[in-house]
């Protein structure tokens, strides 16, 4: 075996190791935005990819810059602003989105949008109406 041989070889093995990493990350990414209602936790997203769930933590990291559970968080503050926007109760929301706990949902989302969840309904209703009137004005 030649030199480039040898070579080759040796960066394939690095290459395709990291290509199953990324498949690994793509994985429990998508498996947490599909089914981010639910009860998920480390032990379960370790066991769908069948890695060590503190593997699986560190090439999420390496990959997103945050943890699953980070992920998790941040996919269920985006899926509840949906659910507000669309007119859906702080309560029904919370737990539409997989939260147990009002109190933890509110903080978690006020956390991350600068917003109490009631604050944000209104301001995007109060929005909604200003462009709808906007609009009705230039069909005029």
């Amino acid at each position: 075996m030649t030199f480039y041989e040898k070579e080759l070889n040796r960066i394939r093995s690095i290459v395709y190791s990291s290509e199953e990493q990324v498949k690994t990350v793509i994985g429990i990414r998508n498996y947490i935005k599909n089914n981010c209602e639910a009860n998920l936790n480390l032990d379960l997203l370790s066991n769908i990819q069948l890695v060590s769930k503190y593997h699986l933590l560190r090439l999420f990291k390496k990959y997103y810059g945050i943890t699953p559970k980070q992920y998790l968080i941040d996919t269920r503050i985006e899926k509840s602003k949906e659910h507000l926007i669309n007119g859906m109760s702080v309560t029904e929301t919370c737990f539409a989105v997989g939260f147990e706990s009002l109190g933890s949902f509110s903080t978690l989302f006020k956390t991350k949008t600068g917003k109490s969840p009631s604050e944000y309904q209104k301001e995007q209703l109060s929005r909604s109406k200003i462009n709808l009137e906007f609009s009705t004005l230039e069909d005029s």
